[in-house]
């Protein structure tokens, strides 16, 4: 047989108002890491930006790097390109590479006698 069962019975009123306060504490109690969180990420956003700007500015300032050079350098690599200083003559010179090779030959058959 079955005995008859008890019931307690809540009014609907104090269910929702234990839920309603059960949803606040928890919302109160993850409201700072939260807000942490999404001003940490941010900031980590706003690094980021930062990084890859000065990542660009770097390469930036090694391209200008590598392209300044000193003035000896520089005076060699004009002349090489072909300028003259204002009261100079350009002579162009051919066949240096053979005159190289007979001087080597004459330096080595002077050497043997």
């Amino acid at each position: 047989m079955s005995s008859p069962r008890r019931r307690s019975r809540r009014s609907p009123l104090l269910t929702r108002s234990l839920v309603v306060v059960g949803v606040g504490l928890v919302l109160f109690l993850y409201y700072r890491p939260v807000k942490s969180y999404l001003s940490t990420a941010k900031e980590v956003a706003a690094r980021r930006a930062e990084v890859q700007q000065m990542r660009a500015q770097r390469r930036a300032l090694d391209r200008k790097l590598a392209l300044s050079t000193t003035r000896e350098e520089l005076s060699r690599e004009a002349r090489r390109i072909g300028y003259v200083r204002p009261g100079e003559r350009l002579y162009i010179v051919k066949g240096i590479e053979g005159w190289r090779a007979r001087q080597g030959t004459a330096a080595g058959v002077a050497a043997g006698r």
